[in-house]
């Protein structure tokens, strides 16, 4: 795969109460990819970044809003997530990014 592609998979970290959950529960962490992004692809990724090994990723796609201003009704653009699950013993420091 190539490496620039890699750095520009995952774009940011997902930070919410569930994603804290699955981090503190399952040792699953939660990334928001681009959209063309595949498991293999994400897997690289996290473990080229992060330095960690991962065992397994589930990718979903967020469905995109839609808003309503006055008589205009507009969506949002939807995005994916990707949940990564990492071995046993590993872990990624999020608050340095």
């Amino acid at each position: 795969m190539n490496s620039e592609r890699l750095t520009r998979i995952i774009v940011a970290p997902v930070v919410s109460e569930k994603a804290t959950k699955a981090a503190e529960r399952d040792q699953q962490f939660v990334f928001r990819v681009v959209k063309g992004a595949t498991k293999n692809e994400i897997k690289a990724a996290v473990e080229t970044l992060f330095k960690v090994t991962v065992e397994k990723v589930t990718v979903l796609n967020v469905k995109p809003e839609f808003r309503r201003t006055g008589r205009v009704i507009g969506k949002k653009s939807g995005w994916r997530k990707a949940y990564v699950t990492l071995a046993e013993g590993q872990d990624i420091n999020l608050v340095g990014i």
